[in-house]
């Protein structure tokens, strides 16, 4: 087809028209972006964040928080500074609870807590009121690598040995925290013979039972083990819950999913382990300006990516696996789905029943 020169003038002068709406709207995207973040800085510059700790000092979650607030901040616009505050109560749920109550909303309140609340709130909803897809999440700096150790006066060769051993007593925060999960399925699933003693505040006070003898082992992440107690052997692992293997962890012994029978268990062990997945998960509330939550998030990832934040987490033997907020979103969405027969079985071994 040919086009005369006076269609070929106007398709031009079109053509210029359009660019220089283009150019106008890019202008203005350009333009709203860069006032957006001037705001957000504005806002938050010489502001205080706060992260909220659901379990007492010295713990995993603990350390995971202190290491965001030490690095998170420089990468926030406004750079504000960042605080750390220990809030333990109910397995960590007071951490949570707190978001939405008394916390201010305007994205200066974040909180990490143990994410076996995620299970308790689908097989215990009258205890763990709580939906955790409709809190706005950061994401998770990284899933939790963990195991269940007996202490060194326990002698066995291999996990056979070890069933036929008397009764040992292991110690928990509360039922339905991934360490008294996890020493739940070793009993019932592996036949572990435990007696099971809740009431810990954290990791820190369970290590201060054990070397005194009033526990005989635990069940919890591998980041929590002293560095002496592997180094002098102290520990030996039973079994691990975690398909990940790190330095330092003995590979030698079995990976607890490989060790279950029966479609219905091995389904009820993968519901119970998603948190683990989520591992050490960062939170807000949902009530977050969308604008401040788009920064907050944004400041993560690339705080997770930051060196100096990995060299840091090096230093501390921590395990780094980030997910995004997206990524956790889309976990949640398959665990609140999970079939009722599933749930049920989970509900009995997380001791909800």
């Amino acid at each position: 087809m040919t086009i005369n020169k006076s269609t070929q003038r106007v398709l031009l002068q079109s053509f210029k028209a359009i660019l220089v709406v283009m150019g106008l709207a890019m202008g203005w995207l350009h333009t709203a972006s860069a006032q957006a973040s001037q705001e957000i800085a504005k806002f938050y510059e010489g502001r205080v964040v706060n992260v909220t700790v659901g379990f007492n000092p010295g713990g995993g979650y603990d350390v995971y928080a202190r290491i965001l607030a030490r690095h998170m901040g420089r990468h926030i616009p406004g750079q504000p500074t960042m605080t750390v505050q220990n809030m333990p109560g109910a397995g960590s749920l007071k951490a949570v609870r707190y978001l939405e109550t008394t916390a201010v909303k305007d994205g200066t309140a974040i909180s990490t807590f143990n994410p076996g609340l995620i299970v308790q709130s689908i097989v215990a909803p009258k205890k763990v009121a709580a939906d955790f897809r409709k809190y706005a999440w950061l994401g998770s700096i990284s899933e939790d690598i963990r195991m269940c150790f007996t202490w060194q006066t326990r002698r066995w060769e291999n996990l056979k040995d070890l069933q036929s051993q008397k009764e040992m007593q292991f110690g928990g925060t509360s039922p339905g925290t991934l360490g008294y999960i996890e020493a739940r399925i070793i009993k019932e699933y592996l036949k572990v013979p435990l007696r099971l003693i809740v009431g810990y505040p954290g990791s820190a006070e369970k290590r201060i039972a054990i070397e005194s003898g009033e526990l005989e082992g635990d069940c919890g992440g591998w980041v929590n083990v002293p560095e002496e107690w592997v180094k002098e052997k102290k520990i030996k692992v039973i079994v691990r819950f975690s398909p990940s293997l790190i330095p330092g962890l003995d590979k030698s012994m079995p990976y607890a999913g490989d060790l279950i029978e029966g479609k219905l268990k091995r389904d009820a062990f993968a519901l119970l382990m998603a948190p683990e997945e989520i591992g050490r998960p960062f939170l807000m509330s949902a009530g977050v300006p969308a604008p401040r939550l788009a920064a907050m998030r944004t400041a993560f990832q690339a705080m997770v990516n930051d060196e100096e934040f990995l060299a840091d987490a090096k230093r501390q033997r921590l395990t780094v696996t980030p997910m995004s907020a997206a990524q956790v979103e889309a976990r949640l969405g398959k665990v609140y789905k999970s079939p009722s027969d599933v749930v049920s079985e989970a509900r009995r071994i997380s001791g909800e029943d």
